[in-house]
């Protein structure tokens, strides 16, 4: 199983949980977490055992964006990774779900603080649970700065335009209930019970064929930018050859006999 320092991996049956795990900066990104993190999400694909992901933050956070004192120039830490990041120049922006997309579905469960950095990461997650007095936004521009971890491209898809553009020019901070009325997440939970209510979403996942779930997650991402007509053929070509699966069969199978199905991404 992978991990760094600053990255926990550990798994919850068919669930893997990658926490970040640097709650002394908040979860504030460091070197040491984006190689954790790229590595989990590989880790989760290439595994069949694995049905879903949970991304979770350690310390009461999820996290606070990218270490600040890094980017003034005092140099980030874990230096034994650098040479991952020489290999692979994009790792960071894989790691942080910009233009990698796991074909497992990953939940988020955010606690505190999931701002900036964090906000981006989100952005590349599936599902979306949040504890009440979590705080989210797009801090950026407050700093001169450009969020440049694709939310303004990623963000205006996924919330509505005048949302996303109040969220990315005024650079204020959300609160979880907000957060939530404007579709940034799914679900606003107890203080101390995202994990545990992501964790809960993931098993209800686990328990469907990991194949129709790959398929239809892969279909949601492919149609999005096209017209509905294009949409709805591409949809027929990755739905079809579900229905060919021994899953397929094995789960009417199991309807009719009133049991729980077994699935063997057959």
């Amino acid at each position: 199983m992978s991990g760094t320092e600053h990255l926990e991996v550990r798994r919850e049956g068919a669930t893997l949980v990658l926490t970040l795990n640097r709650p002394e900066a908040k979860n504030a990104l460091s070197l040491p977490m984006l190689v954790g993190l790229y590595d989990g999400w590989l880790e989760a694909d290439a595994d069949d055992a694995v049905r879903s992901v949970v991304l979770t933050g350690a310390g009461g956070s999820f996290c606070a964006g990218m270490d600040l004192k890094a980017l003034a120039g005092k140099g980030m830490e874990g230096e034994r990774y650098r040479d991952r990041l020489k290999a692979d120049p994009d790792l960071h922006w894989k790691a942080m779900l910009r233009h990698h997309r796991p074909r497992k579905p990953v939940i988020a469960a955010v606690e505190g603080y999931c701002v900036a950095g964090g906000t981006e990461i989100l952005q590349g997650t599936d599902i979306r649970v949040a504890g009440e007095s979590a705080t989210f936004g797009l801090f950026e521009v407050a700093r001169g700065l450009f969020p440049i971890g694709g939310s303004t491209v990623r963000l205006p898809r996924q919330i509505p335009r005048t949302h996303a553009l109040e969220m990315l020019l005024t650079g204020r901070p959300y609160p979880a209930a907000e957060a939530a009325s404007i579709g940034l997440v799914g679900r606003v939970v107890p203080d101390g019970t995202a994990l545990d209510a992501a964790l809960e979403i993931a098993e209800r996942v686990n328990a469907c064929g990991p194949l129709a779930v790959e398929a239809v997650k892969a279909s949601v991402y492919e149609t999005a930018e096209l017209s509905e007509a294009e949409g709805l053929v591409s949809e027929l070509k990755r739905g079809w050859p579900v229905f060919d699966t021994a899953d397929a069969k094995e789960g009417a199978r199991a309807f009719a006999e009133k049991r729980l199905p077994l699935f063997r991404r057959e």
